[in-house]
């Protein structure tokens, strides 16, 4: 099993309302899980959002939290709702109703990776489903939203920025007409996880230093957006995927020559947006 279900980074002190989370970066591929997987070592990482943890490492340096997950996606999707069971990968799960996520394969435990890729050869059962969600889902989530209660009760406020990867072919169908290709899609569930307000400053952040930013298309954040975005209660929380192709080199699961560079350029993004929530003046509802 991974050894940590989650590790924290906590700034010297708080000064900003903001959390940063990285729910898809883990990388403790132990040998149990390994040798139940018909993947190679590989093939069965092509799910991870590669080193994003690293490209928004230095996040408590402004002030903030960073959390960052241990288990990788492959073996439990901490961005699925703890009953997106998958029939066809869970012995004695029922079929209740249609879930697009769970149907593609991708459910809490996911059956495939990148590619339609099939994870196992067989079913695994529901107690190993459940040992995963008791041991790593739960604990996850409970710390973010302790870390977010953390920042409300400081700030009276609290801002979740959910930071994930997307493969370059995923801006395939966005890029027309001459426009310049996306590197940033910003989610907000079409303006209902987070006010207009947190959505705007954080655009902004990203267009200062030199990204090109679309919204909500072709990713406007899943569970966890859905989950903890309650801006009228002043939680907002907003999905950042960058495109992986202008870090890392896909293919091979290594940082590409630029990857230094976009460091250094998120770096500023980072500051900007821990400053949204820097203060103890609440961001307006909508």
């Amino acid at each position: 099993m991974p050894k940590f279900a989650y590790e924290v980074m906590h700034p010297e002190k708080h000064t900003s309302c903001v959390v940063f989370a990285s729910p898809h970066s883990g990388r403790d591929y132990p040998w149990s899980f390994l040798r139940k997987t018909i993947l190679d070592e590989h093939f069965i990482r092509t799910s991870e959002d590669a080193f994003v943890d690293k490209l928004f490492d230095c996040a408590p340096q402004f002030g903030t939290s960073f959390l960052k997950a241990g288990a990788p996606r492959a073996f439990v999707d901490l961005n699925r709702s703890a009953d997106e069971l998958d029939p066809a990968l869970i012995e004695g799960v029922r079929r209740v109703g249609q879930n697009p996520r769970i149907a593609s394969g991708l459910g809490v435990i996911p059956r495939v990776v990148a590619g339609g890729r099939a994870i196992y050869r067989g079913k695994i059962s529901e107690a190993e489903a459940q040992r995963r969600i008791t041991l790593y889902w739960r604990p996850y989530h409970e710390m973010l939203q302790k870390l977010l209660d953390s920042a409300h009760r400081r700030f009276g406020q609290s801002v979740l920025i959910d930071c994930h990867s997307m493969p370059h072919e995923a801006m395939d169908g966005v890029a027309k007409g001459g426009m310049r290709r996306p590197d940033v899609v910003l989610g907000d569930r079409f303006g209902s996880s987070a006010t207009a307000e947190v959505v705007d400053r954080l655009e902004a952040a990203f267009v200062a230093a030199g990204f090109v930013v679309t919204r909500n298309t072709p990713f406007a954040g899943a569970y966890i957006t859905q989950a903890y975005g309650r801006p009228n209660k002043g939680q907002h929380a907003v999905q950042v995927e960058i495109d992986r192709s202008i870090y890392m080199n896909e293919q091979l699961i290594r940082p590409n020559g630029d990857f230094e560079q976009v460091q250094a350029a998120l770096r500023g993004v980072i500051k900007e947006a821990a400053a949204i929530g820097q203060g103890r003046v609440p961001l307006a509802a909508e």
